[in-house]
């Protein structure tokens, strides 16, 4: 049942927490990734703690922006670190399913994990509902990806042995219903492995409202670990691995979560790299100043994992 709000002079339709069932309140406003589009509601569920984004992402969003076509600044010095993130990544595979086995990369980008899964002796496939996705992946990869996204995808029930969905989950309107379809797909046993930031961890209190993974509005639902479980559960899987040492996103996400403390335009440096901020700032002299402090933020990313309390999470599921 929807019910509405009012927040910053805009009414909004409130529903249930799309992790867990809870209720939602009025939590923060933040700003968002694209300084044009101002500042953006938060609700919060009272029952997992995930929080939800109480505005709409029009489809302009995932073509604009940090999302431009084209590779972003450093892209060739930083291919060897994207194998080692997808080279981890893989390894989570290897330990639900091993080669060859069928695999569907939901989200799949430019295709790059589409590509090294292969590589890797896996009948690996991808979908990619975005136009620069998949010309990216055909001219860097070599990969045809499928162009659906999940609600439009053309896959048989049953059909695959283990789905990765890596930072796609926290875009989608309707989470619950996405994981339900991706049970469908599976064989009986069939792995999911899901990555998603951790709403409860140490950088998202360190960022607050200027957390590195907000990324409004794009980024839909923000998951706690305990309302990760919960959709999951709620969508027939079972848990049955959980990880939070990652070295993608996490280190880069707990320094820049505590420079955007400082800057003008939260994450900054990201979105040089992404083409999507200029060079002439005084937000480029606070960065460098504060590149001293990325081994304090690796080390505080590694006690913040241990603990439970990482950047990002990724969980194994299997399908009941």
């Amino acid at each position: 049942m929807y019910v509405s709000e009012l927040w910053c002079g805009a009414v909004v339709e409130v529903s249930s927490c799309p992790a867990c069932g809870g209720p939602l309140a009025a939590w923060r406003v933040a700003p968002a990734a694209e300084p044009e589009l101002g500042e953006i509601a938060l609700l919060r569920c009272g029952a997992c703690g995930s929080a939800v984004t109480a505005a709409p992402a029009p489809a302009a969003l995932y073509e604009s922006g940090a999302y431009n076509p084209g590779p972003p600044r450093g892209s060739r010095l930083a291919a060897p670190l994207l194998r080692a993130f997808d080279a981890q990544r893989l390894r989570f595979v290897r330990a639900a399913v091993r080669p060859p086995a069928r695999l569907l990369d939901a989200g799949a980008g430019r295709g790059r994990f589409v590509a090294h899964a292969r590589a890797m002796g896996y009948d690996a496939t991808g979908l990619e509902p975005s136009a620069r996705g998949i010309a990216g992946a055909a001219s860097s990869y070599g990969v045809q990806l499928q162009a659906a996204g999940i609600d439009d995808a053309d896959v048989a029930a049953g059909s695959l042995d283990v789905i990765t969905l890596w930072h796609v989950l926290e875009h989608l309107d309707d989470p619950g219903a996405a994981l339900r379809t991706l049970h469908g797909w599976l064989r009986p046993g069939g792995a999911l492995i899901v990555g998603v930031p951790n709403l409860g961890s140490w950088q998202a209190q360190i960022g607050g409202r200027r957390w590195y993974h907000l990324d409004l509005p794009r980024h839909r639902t923000h998951f706690t670990v305990t309302g990760l479980r919960r959709a999951l559960d709620r969508a027939g899987f079972d848990v049955v691995a959980e990880h939070q040492l990652l070295a993608e996103h996490n280190p880069f996400g707990m320094w820049q979560s505590a420079v955007n403390r400082v800057t003008s335009r939260p994450s900054y440096l990201f979105h040089l790299l992404k083409r999507n901020a200029p060079w002439r700032s005084r937000d480029l002299a606070i960065t460098l100043a504060a590149l001293p402090l990325v081994p304090l933020a690796i080390l505080l990313e590694l006690l913040g994992g241990a603990l439970r309390r990482g950047g990002s999470v990724a969980v194994t599921a299997r399908a009941r």
